[in-house]
């Protein structure tokens, strides 16, 4: 498995663990604490990830209000916590790597979402996936140069 794919499928196991413990159970678990933890316990030894799946982290984390916000605008008819729990953090991760993080092209950035909702979640998963980024996706190349996107 290349190195981004397994970082991404590791940031998005801490992701949904954290948002279980807090939605489910009300534990507030320390997300970073999680992550560390799994690439212990998933990542090989030479695994050259690890700092790319904490960036992902930290990223969603530090940014999640504003990313939900993206979540709730194209995804209208999904109330947050009616989508569930993977996709909802799949989506997650893809909003901040396309809007914020923007170091991978967004083409990639929405297959490997796809392909992740496709493994870890639903029949539709990667349908639904496809289309709230895809949107997100077109809006931003419809936007001005400097690629942001209005709220």
């Amino acid at each position: 498995m290349p190195q981004r794919h397994l970082a991404r499928t590791l940031a998005l196991q801490a992701l949904a663990e954290w948002d279980f413990n807090k939605s489910m159970l009300g534990n507030d678990l320390e997300v970073m604490e999680i992550i560390e933890r799994n690439m212990r316990k998933a990542a090989p030894p030479n695994f050259e990830g690890n700092d790319f799946a904490k960036e992902l982290v930290k990223g969603v984390m530090k940014n999640l209000p504003a990313i939900d916000d993206y979540v709730k605008k194209y995804a209208p008819q999904w109330p947050l916590k009616q989508i569930t729990l993977v996709d909802r953090n799949i989506i997650r991760l893809g909003i901040f790597e396309l809007i914020l993080l923007k170091q991978t092209p967004p083409k990639v950035v929405i297959n490997e979402a796809i392909e992740m909702a496709k493994t870890f979640s639903g029949r539709t998963s990667g349908k639904f996936v496809n289309g709230v980024l895809g949107a997100i996706y077109e809006d931003i190349k419809m936007e001005n140069d400097n690629g942001t996107i209005s709220s």
